[in-house]
C-alpha cells in the first residue's frame, strides 16, 4: 500500500470511529456539558461535521457545495443546528466524501487548493488536509467522551464505545 492509500484508509477509518460514536448517543446526550461554559457534546460534534463545510468553502469551493450546515453562527458563538445524532452522522459521511473529492481532484488536476487568507493551504500536498480533519476529530471525539464520563455515562457504556480503538488494528 503506498502513502496516499494509507493516509485515505486512516481517514476512511476515522469515520468510521465517528459513525460508532454518533451511533451510541441519544439527543439528550447532545445538550451534556461540563457545567463551567464549555461546549456541549452536540456542539463539539456540530463542529467537527463544520469543519469539513467551513474549510471547503474557502479552499475548494465547488466541493463545499450542498453540503449540510450542521451548526448556525449566532455572533462569536454559535448554536447546533442538527439535533439528530443520525443527522450528523449525514453530515459527517457527506463532508467526508467531499473532503476526499476535494484532495483527489487536487492531486488529479496537480493544482494546489486556493488560499483566500494567504496563509499556505496544505501547498506540501492536499492530502494534508485529510490528516488534518483526523487531528482535528480526534481531539473533539476526546472532549466528547469525557463530556459523556461526566455526565454519568456508566462505565460500560463507555468501555463499548472504546472498542473502536479495534477500527485502528485492522
Amino acid at each position: 500500500m503506498n502513502q496516499l492509500d494509507l493516509l485515505l484508509e486512516s481517514f476512511r477509518r476515522n469515520g468510521r470511529v465517528n459513525a460508532v460514536l454518533l451511533g451510541t448517543l441519544a439527543d439528550a446526550d447532545l445538550d451534556l456539558s461540563d457545567g463551567r461554559g464549555g461546549w456541549t457534546v452536540g456542539q463539539h460534534l456540530g463542529h467537527m461535521a463544520h469543519f469539513r463545510l467551513d474549510w471547503l468553502s474557502n479552499i475548494s469551493p465547488p466541493h463545499a457545495e450542498g453540503l449540510p450546515a450542521a451548526i448556525a453562527r449566532d455572533g462569536e458563538s454559535f448554536r447546533l443546528r442538527l439535533r439528530d445524532p443520525a443527522e450528523l452522522g449525514r453530515a459527517f459521511a457527506i463532508g467526508d466524501d467531499a473532503a476526499l473529492g476535494a484532495v483527489q481532484d487536487a492531486i488529479t488536476s496537480g493544482q494546489p487548493f486556493a488560499d483566500p487568507w494567504n496563509e499556505g493551504t496544505y501547498p506540501s500536498h492536499p492530502a494534508h488536509f485529510l490528516q488534518h480533519i483526523i487531528v482535528h476529530d480526534s481531539h473533539h471525539r476526546g472532549q466528547v467522551m469525557a463530556l459523556l464520563r461526566l455526565g454519568g455515562r456508566p462505565k460500560e457504556q463507555l468501555d463499548k464505545l472504546e472498542e473502536h480503538w479495534a477500527i485502528w488494528r485492522e
